[in-house]
């Protein structure tokens, strides 16, 4: 038996051996107990999501469920080796390792409940404020950035690094960088500018110059709209701040204007009858507002009636259904009424010239 207690006070790095025993065990029963605690968080939180009640804690909860391996083993080992005689250097060594390696976990937690809280956003704000949640993906980008860089300036000063000085060099080089990357910036500017100024948002139809298509997303650097032929179009913010850019997602009645052309040969009687009659078949078409109806001009073929209404609705199906309805109808009325519809026709008119100069020729002669 004294032989055993001589083998464990033998001295081990300035520690006997069942200092050593007492510090891996605190060690290990540190670990079992972090990694426990995070599985509980876990699995409570996954019963959480399961339910369709919103609740309060799903956000810490996730936020802690985030929780690495790699910093339970840390914080562990810094409780075993707290029982252990150390050098001061070790022991600042061993402070300093705990410090960054709780930064980067802080720095874990915060971008976590970062997103959890943009999920939370956008799916709310679909519903309501589709341009709120087009932009939350730029405002969570921004924010993680400002968050890592503080993590890393935090980290960096704990190592002793003068970080004013950093920060100066930093500020220095950062113009050339801003120079060699002046297109990206622009982008991550100009989707700045669609965040705060809201031109359009996810779901909304844009006419972009040549391009047309619903928008998908609106990323840092570009935006993506889904083309009516289901390509999928890519443009860079700069450009499409840039850009003339109708969007008919904002659009909330179609104004719509027509003609409809008759023969020369229509008497002004029937003529005159044509706007009100226009008037009445537009008017009685559900979701419109007319707006006028009048014998415009005297075309090169046609007698030209220009009529104006509303379609009230944005919808292009519903507008291409009223338009057909109102179309046929004229047809028909026309056909009732004997008028008919002018097309492009050329009248020629011909003179004999060949028995004149003959007539010509004998009174010459004669």
């Amino acid at each position: 038996m004294q032989a055993v207690a001589q083998f464990f006070s033998l001295p081990i790095f300035q520690n006997s051996l069942i200092d050593w025993s007492y510090a891996a065990g605190t060690t290990l029963l540190a670990y079992l107990g972090l990694w426990i605690l995070r599985r509980i968080v876990r699995i409570y939180h996954k019963r959480q999501l399961a339910t369709e009640r919103v609740e309060l804690t799903e956000i810490p909860l996730e936020v802690l469920s985030r929780t690495s391996m790699l910093f339970m083993m840390v914080l562990a080992l810094f409780a075993g080796l707290h029982l252990l005689a150390k050098s001061p250097r070790t022991l600042m060594i061993l402070e300093s390792a705990t410090t960054i390696m709780l930064f980067w976990q802080v720095g874990l937690w915060a971008s976590a409940a970062i997103l959890a809280w943009v999920e939370r956003k956008r799916r709310s704000s679909l519903t309501t404020d589709r341009t709120f949640a087009g932009s939350l993906g730029v405002v969570a980008f921004i924010v993680q950035a400002i968050i890592w860089a503080l993590i890393l300036l935090l980290a960096l000063s704990n190592l002793g690094i003068n970080i004013t000085a950093l920060i100066t060099g930093l500020g220095i080089g950062g113009v050339a960088v801003a120079l060699a990357i002046q297109n990206i910036l622009g982008d991550l500017f100009a989707s700045l500018s669609i965040t705060f100024d809201k031109p359009f948002y996810v779901g909304d139809f844009l006419v972009i110059d040549e391009f047309l298509g619903t928008v998908e997303h609106i990323g840092i650097k570009s935006t993506r709209l889904r083309s009516l032929s289901g390509e999928q179009i890519v443009v860079s913010n700069a450009d499409l701040l840039k850009s003339r850019l109708r969007n008919f997602g904002r659009m909330n009645e179609r104004r719509v204007a027509f003609t409809v052309g008759v023969t020369y040969e229509t008497p002004a009687e029937k003529l005159e009858k044509i706007p009100a009659m226009v008037k009445e078949i537009v008017t009685a078409q559900e979701g419109t507002r007319f707006d006028r109806s009048h014998f415009a001009k005297h075309a090169a073929a046609s007698l030209d009636i220009e009529t104006v209404y509303y379609v009230l609705s944005a919808d292009y199906n519903r507008y291409m259904d009223i338009q057909q309805a109102i179309s046929l109808a004229i047809h028909r009325e026309f056909e009732r009424r004997g008028i008919e519809f002018a097309y492009p026709t050329q009248r020629l008119l011909l003179e004999r010239t060949g028995a004149r100069d003959a007539e010509l020729s004998r009174r010459k002669l004669g």
